[in-house]
């Protein structure tokens, strides 16, 4: 089976293209730069604002799965570039090509789209797919973690001093990304289901549990700080005075961060015959930081 990937570079990318390998599924994977080659994988250079690589990419494959997406951007402008116009040109490439089955990944976060503009622009991504006529699946992730992921990394080396930095008490899930991807493979090879899923490992926790949890990862007892809305956008003002357009907390990021529940709603989890998680949060945070000391980050 051939699949049209978007997004294949990065975080959850690598994962399925690792994935991919020895599972039947070719794919046909988008990219800015060049890569090293791969059995099982072809790469198609070009970018979602360039509609004859797009048509180059989707042309002989059977499904498409549209990983890429924007979750910084420095205003409204670049979310709408990467998450909302993105989409449309993946999903008007898709239908001019004849493709049927079409997989979005989105987030969480487009659940509460008057929150950030990133979860808004996610939610408008998804009204596009759900008008296509396609047979699309969107599946909305929490939060994806792993080896070879930088979002974490702040938290895993404030959690090595024995602290965890962490918004007003909530609660939410995780998702290792091995076990994401294996979703993905598995959906684009499915029919349907025509639906909103919501991801996570299935163990809910509060933000003090995982601090717990992340101290555990890296051998120390940590203390969780719950810092207020506005102490959060005073961090966010600094960071990105610090590093620019590298800074992970944002204006944009903490609306969400504040929000009391980041779980998987149960009744849009995948039907359990379909896909379940297999990774405890256990081990793949132990996993995460290993990959990150092995590799000088941590």
């Amino acid at each position: 089976m051939i699949v049209a990937v978007t997004g294949a570079t990065g975080f959850v990318g690598r994962a399925v293209v690792d994935r991919a390998a020895g599972s039947g599924l070719s794919l046909r994977a988008l990219t800015r730069r060049a890569q090293p080659s791969r059995a099982g994988i072809t790469w198609i250079a070009g970018a979602l604002d360039k509609p004859e690589s797009l048509a180059t990419l989707v042309e002989g494959a059977e499904a498409a799965l549209h990983i890429a997406g924007v979750v910084n951007a420095p205003d409204r402008d670049g979310f709408v570039a990467g998450n909302i116009e993105g989409t449309r040109a993946m999903v008007e490439a898709a239908k001019a090509a004849g493709i049927r089955r079409f997989v979005h990944v989105s987030s969480l976060s487009a659940r509460e789209p008057g929150l950030s503009v990133y979860g808004w622009s996610k939610r408008e991504a998804e009204d596009i797919v759900m008008d296509s006529g396609l047979d699309w699946t969107i599946v909305r992730p929490s939060g994806i973690y792993g080896p070879h992921d930088t979002e974490w990394l702040d938290v895993f080396r404030t959690a090595r001093l024995g602290l965890a930095l962490m918004p007003p008490p909530g609660r939410l899930s995780l998702i290792a990304v091995e076990d994401f991807a294996r979703l993905l493979t598995t959906l684009v090879a499915a029919d349907g289901p025509r639906s909103v899923l919501e991801v996570d490992d299935g163990q809910a926790l509060t933000h003090a549990e995982l601090a717990q949890a992340m101290g555990a990862a890296v051998g120390r007892r940590v203390m969780a700080l719950h810092l207020p809305k506005g102490l959060l956008q005073l961090g966010a003002r600094i960071d990105r005075r610090l590093r620019g357009k590298g800074a992970k907390l944002t204006p944009d990021r903490v609306g969400y961060l504040c929000h009391p529940d980041w779980t998987a709603d149960p009744a849009k989890r995948p039907d359990p015959a379909l896909w379940e998680p297999a990774i405890t949060l256990a081990k793949g945070l132990a996993d995460t930081a290993r990959w990150y000391r092995a590799n000088g980050l941590l």
